[in-house]
């Protein structure tokens, strides 16, 4: 049985995510884009929001992690929002993308992104 999905796209929330001291001490904003994979048969049968995911809710906690704890990399920042993601019942597989739009790269450019998949053992 294949896996149906909700988005959540260009989720925006401002965190102090970098390795340089200057994206530590200012912060910049990060879009998060969400894909999780989960069954909601269940959910449409019964017209029923506690058996999906409430993506508002979802939301807020994802912004909580980007505007929490700096971490040095992207990875590391697309991984803890995988985790909450998957601590939602009936998600069974996630992939989130972190675009950092104002990443210091010297070069004209229009994203830098990381993606990751992570699924329940």
């Amino acid at each position: 049985m294949s896996l149906d999905r909700i988005e959540l796209r260009g989720l925006r929330a401002r965190g102090r995510h970098g390795c340089l001291p200057a994206e530590r001490e200012l912060g910049q904003e990060f879009v998060v884009d969400v894909e999780l994979g989960l069954d909601t048969h269940p959910a449409a049968a019964g017209d029923d929001l506690s058996r999906t995911v409430d993506y508002g809710s979802l939301a807020g906690r994802l912004v909580a992690v980007v505007e929490g704890e700096p971490v040095n990399l992207i990875e590391t920042l697309a991984d803890r929002l995988a985790g909450v993601c998957l601590q939602e019942a009936p998600v069974t597989e996630v992939e989130i993308t972190v675009h950092k739009p104002s990443a210091p790269v010297p070069y004209p450019f229009t994203d830098v992104a990381v993606k990751i998949r992570r699924s329940r053992p």
